[in-house]
Formats: C-alpha cells, sequence, structure tokens
C-alpha cells in the first residue's frame, strides 16, 4: 500500500474535526493556539503597511457589524456545545482604505479586515453583515486550518508529515505563509473551494439572521456583487463559485437562516 495513503489515513483518522452546522469531517492537523498565533503576527504585519481609514462613521460602521455578527458566532458555537472552539479567538475589525480593492477577510483566530472598495457593494450595514458573516463562518468552521493541513499532506507527503509535525513551529509558519501567499499584494485570504464557500454561505447566514439581520438581503448582495464582477475582477470573487450558482444556493439556504432571524437587535 502506498506509504503516502497510509499517512493520510493515518491523519484523518487522528487529526479530524467537525464543521459546525454541517456535520462535514474535516482535517485538522495544526493546533489551534499555533495557527492563531501566527495569524495574530500576519495580521499585524498586513496592517502595519495597510493605510487604515480615518471615515470614523463606516470605522464605525465596520466594528458595529463585526461585533454583532462575533456575538453570534460565539453564542451559535456555545449553543452547539463547541464553545471551547472559539475560546481562543480574539475579535477584531479593522478598515483599510484601499478604494481598489474590492475584498474582506477575516483571519482563523477571528481578526478582520475590511477594504474600502466593498463598500459601495455591500451599500449598507445588511450587506456588510452578509460580507463579515460568511467570512467569520471561514474562521469558526475552521477552513483555513484545513486548507493548511492539506497542503501539509500534499507539499510534505509520505514520512515527510509525521516529520514535519515534530518540527513546528518552523515548518507549519512555511507552509502558512505559502498558503496564504504573503507575496502577492491582497494574497491574506485562502483560496476556499467551493464546497468550503458553501459552508461559509450557509454559516454566515445564520450568523447573521442570529445577529439581527435579515438573510434574505443575501441575494440582493450577491446580484450586486455579480455585476460588479462583469465590469472587472473582484478579488472577493476570485477562487468562488459563480454567482448565479452561489444565489440559487442561498435561496435554498435561507428557510433554514429564516428559523434563527428574530429582527433587528
Amino acid at each position: 500500500m502506498n506509504r503516502f495513503f497510509i499517512v493520510s489515513l493515518m491523519a484523518c483518522l487522528f487529526a479530524c474535526a467537525t464543521v459546525p452546522l454541517t456535520e462535514r469531517r474535516s482535517l485538522n492537523l495544526v493546533p489551534d493556539s499555533e495557527i492563531i498565533a501566527l495569524s495574530l503576527q500576519q495580521y499585524k504585519e498586513v496592517l502595519g503597511k495597510s493605510k487604515l481609514s480615518q471615515d470614523e462613521e463606516k470605522v464605525q460602521m465596520v466594528k458595529r457589524v463585526g461585533e454583532r455578527i462575533a456575538r453570534a458566532a460565539e453564542e451559535f458555537m456555545r449553543e452547539s456545545g463547541r464553545e471551547a472552539d472559539v475560546q481562543g479567538y480574539q475579535w477584531e475589525f479593522n478598515l483599510i482604505d484601499d478604494p481598489k480593492v474590492v475584498n474582506a477577510w477575516c483571519m482563523p483566530g477571528g481578526k478582520v479586515a475590511v477594504y474600502t472598495g466593498i463598500l459601495p457593494v455591500a451599500k449598507d450595514e445588511t450587506g456588510l453583515a452578509v460580507i463579515v458573516g460568511h467570512e467569520v463562518a471561514h474562521a469558526i468552521a475552521k477552513h483555513g486550518n484545513e486548507r493548511m493541513s492539506q497542503a501539509m499532506l500534499v507539499q510534505l507527503g509520505g514520512i515527510g508529515l509525521s516529520l514535519a509535525l515534530t518540527q513546528k513551529p518552523a515548518i507549519t509558519r512555511q507552509i502558512f505563509q505559502e498558503a496564504y501567499g504573503i507575496t502577492t499584494k491582497v494574497g491574506y485570504v485562502l483560496p476556499y473551494s467551493r464546497l468550503q464557500e458553501a459552508e461559509a454561505d450557509r454559516i454566515g447566514l445564520v450568523l447573521m439572521a442570529k445577529a439581527g439581520y435579515d438573510p434574505r438581503e443575501a441575494i440582493a448582495l450577491w446580484e450586486r456583487m455579480s455585476r460588479r464582477e462583469s465590469g472587472r475582477t473582484v478579488e472577493f470573487l476570485s477562487t468562488h463559485p459563480v454567482p448565479e450558482t452561489r444565489i440559487e444556493n442561498i435561496k435554498s439556504l435561507l428557510p433554514e437562516a429564516m428559523r434563527y432571524y428574530k429582527g433587528d437587535r
């Protein structure tokens, strides 16, 4: 039997986690404490190289929406019996002043950045809640850890995997940097697979609903995003499913999300 297959099978058996809400089993080889520490370091570096917005009204909107989504995420995880999974999260929401970048992201551990270029697409707080909810969903689903773990399996292979896991954090830091593509202009977001994107949409709708934002407005947001994409490349959509597919999927998810919506809080 192929040695790489054996090691991969052992990794799946001993390092599997489940994604909130979907209950899909995912591979998490990197300890949360380590990936959060690396994320914090990267976040500080990004902010240090970026120009933060001085528009107080917009800054406060980002923080207000972010804090509501974060509270909803913690409440959702607590109700799901998974409070420990977000125990080390240190939520932080910053608005980066770059009107040319239509993007937002959330690092493992709760560090969030929104670029001013995405605000016209968001249009209002509810539109922004769709975006932030989606990105926070990636974080609590530990999609970043999963992508890093997959990269470790592919990049290191076979016997090298067990060796690499004994050499953390150096090897993990290297893979973390490669997975996040830190040498690119806006390469601070993992190239999530379509499966992860669908999970983030589903969880994100629940989070925004629990935060008091109407999840039905997600359809309008993605329609605006689709129109924006037709004009030029949008980083936020660069590795995502086509908007038409996403919108149809979101429509099918709305009945579930609406069960969590109690109106504006």
